[in-house]
């Protein structure tokens, strides 16, 4: 579903019918007439959906995280923001850069829409920007020939679950975060699609070793072994960006998380 369409469509809907009465058959009618039910109901929700669409389309746009494969950093059940204007100022609905401002950069968690199905947004953390070298070898990940810092901390606890897995501290330059990655489970990936620029990659037992194209990103779940990613379906294009996640606003199940996350 296209919601911003949809938005859109309720807008265009909306602004006419205020726009036809104030130009045209608030005129016509006689004073002290009351206002027909769809001029009431144009002039009740088109300013609302003008502030929805706008604050949306440029500003923040909420997002639902649906699945465990950003765990630990995000839960399945989080409510999150994304701010839709990092990356460059795009048109709503066609979703065309406009404004450039900045790149992603590594590190960061990216929404994006999905490069096999647009309708379908994903989010996963930025590892490689365009004419890195991504290296993910018998479970361990480096960029441009450099390993990335790794450091066991306390295993992570999956309450649903009532299992543990190993945790670790991954850190590059400046930025450090949380992954799981469980030792005992294969380095190699076995169900590799066919992508665009599939040649850029090297599959092996140990792993894949990519080259980033220009104007794409390479990007990983933090939960390594149960994220579908960059090493199994390819680069996210320029034009697939969403926004950059920075904020939980809410959790039903755990109010705790309200704001952990930047």
């Amino acid at each position: 579903m296209n919601f911003s369409l949809i938005l859109f469509c309720l807008l265009l809907v909306s602004g006419i019918l205020w726009t036809l009465d104030a130009i045209v058959f608030r005129k016509r009618r006689a004073p002290g007439a009351p206002d027909p039910w769809w001029v009431e109901y144009g002039s009740a929700f088109f300013p609302v959906i003008l502030f929805v669409f706008v604050l949306r389309s440029f500003v923040v746009e909420p997002f639902k995280i649906p699945s465990g494969s950003m765990i630990p950093t995000l839960m399945p059940g989080d409510f999150i923001l994304v701010n839709k204007f990092t990356y460059g100022v795009r048109l709503p609905v066609i979703d065309k850069k406009i404004i450039p401002l900045n790149a992603p950069r590594r590190g960061e968690i990216m929404v994006f829409r999905y490069p096999k199905d647009l309708s379908v947004d994903f989010i996963k953390r930025v590892i490689g920007l365009p004419g890195d070298k991504i290296a993910y070898l018998n479970k361990r990940l480096s960029i441009n020939g450099q390993v990335v810092e790794t450091k066991k901390t306390e295993d992570y606890f999956h309450a649903e679950r009532k299992i543990y897995s190993p945790q670790f501290a991954e850190k590059y330059g400046n930025t450090e975060y949380r992954v799981l990655n469980d030792e005992d489970r294969p380095a190699f990936i076995s169900d590799a699609k066919n992508f665009r620029f599939r040649e850029n990659c090297l599959y092996n037992n140990e792993g894949v070793v990519c080259t980033v194209p220009p104007n794409h990103y390479f990007v990983m779940g933090d939960n390594r072994d149960d994220s579908s990613d960059s090493r199994f379906w390819g680069f996210v294009p320029e034009e697939n960006i969403v926004g950059k996640a920075f904020f939980i606003w809410l959790n039903f199940s755990n109010l705790k998380r309200i704001g952990t996350f930047k």
